[in-house]
């Protein structure tokens, strides 16, 4: 049996090892997905008729648009966007710690 494989083109064994349940126009896709951009949530502010949250230094409100992301929802502790078709939770950043001095 190992003898008949050798004696095959390439072509064929190739064409022997193919996904049988693969469509037969199938191509792998080369694009890859970029990264995620890296935001920060510094503040939301949520008041009786807005809601506000500071990423990477920008004041955004929701529905908001930028750099291909659009601001879904902010919540008091965190705000959903959607980038590249994909909900993203952004949290809010921790508050420094302040220690007392005696």
């Amino acid at each position: 049996m190992l003898a008949a494989l050798l004696l095959l083109p390439a072509g064929a064994a190739l064409a022997a090892l193919q996904d049988p349940t693969r469509p037969p126009d199938f191509r792998p896709s080369t694009t890859q997905a970029s990264p995620q951009k890296a935001l920060s949530v510094a503040s939301i502010l949520i008041g009786e008729h807005r809601r506000t949250a500071v990423i990477n230094g920008q004041p955004r409100r929701e529905g908001d648009r930028f750099e291909g992301v659009r601001v879904q929802r902010i919540y008091p502790d965190r705000v959903e966007i959607l980038e590249q078709g994909r909900v993203r939770v952004l949290r809010l950043e921790a508050l420094p710690q302040v220690r007392e001095t005696q």
